[in-house]
């Protein structure tokens, strides 16, 4: 089947079938500047939500016990995966041994004026810093990032343009949203708040983490799809041989 066939063919899976917000969205074509994200919880949501990784639908991870609000849109950049590139980028800076990615897509908070109230949506979002977390031993990374055109966050272009209480706020949620009052010793750390070059970087790791875990889903659907033809034509070939 030639590319534009084939693309005429992906068209018309795109108007009947969902997307997957993992697999199925592109990222953007100016990522890492300007990434696309799919947003899990808005900050009114009194259960933390998160995207079936097998489904890509929405399901509830658990009803938020105490007092945690999340102070921004939470959600993760598609095409994105927490691996082995984003554990030695965390390990190399934290100056730590045995850290391994926490199989994840990277997670990504985007500051809005507005008042977004509900999830499962698609932004567009401009990094500006991020968190570097450690939860377990794993690699978590928080992206933060302004909405795109945000008429109080669009000049917003580093994380020195943050102010030290949203930071605050965003550091007290990721510290302490899975700690229950009776535990001393929180699971979480955030070893260091970084800039919008390091931010990049560490998108690009999360990239190239993708492709090592998953390579071309793109290119695999097609050669899946084309195997199918390619079999439904032989067997009706069969058929009508077997059938004279």
């Amino acid at each position: 089947m030639e590319k534009d066939s084939l693309q005429q063919l992906w068209d018309v899976i795109g108007l009947r079938y969902k997307s997957h917000p993992w697999h199925g969205v592109e990222i953007g074509e100016d990522a890492p500047e300007i990434v696309t994200a799919f947003i899990e919880v808005v900050p009114t949501d009194t259960v933390k939500y998160e995207v079936d990784k097998k489904s890509g639908y929405l399901k509830v991870d658990r009803p938020q016990k105490f007092s945690n609000i999340i102070p921004s849109l939470y959600g993760f950049i598609p095409q994105t995966y927490c691996g082995n590139e984003i554990a030695d980028f965390c390990m190399q800076h934290a100056q730590r041994e045995g850290i391994v990615g926490d199989d994840d897509p990277l997670d990504i908070c985007v500051l809005t004026e507005r008042a977004i109230i509900h999830g499962d949506l698609l932004v567009q979002a401009v990094p500006i810093g991020g968190l570097r977390m450690i939860d377990g031993g794993e690699a978590d990374d928080k992206i933060i990032a302004v909405l795109k055109g945000d008429d109080v966050y669009k000049n917003w272009k580093d994380i020195g343009d943050c102010s030290e209480a949203i930071l605050n706020r965003l550091k007290h949620y990721f510290l302490t949203y899975k700690q229950g009052p009776d535990e001393i010793e929180p699971n979480c750390e955030i070893t260091h708040v970084y800039g919008r070059e390091e931010a990049l970087e560490v998108i690009r790791r999360s990239r190239q983490d993708y492709r090592n875990k998953f390579g071309d889903i793109s290119r695999k659907l097609s050669v899946a799809i084309l195997e199918a033809i390619n079999y439904g034509q032989s067997w009706q070939q069969a058929f009508k041989e077997h059938s004279h």
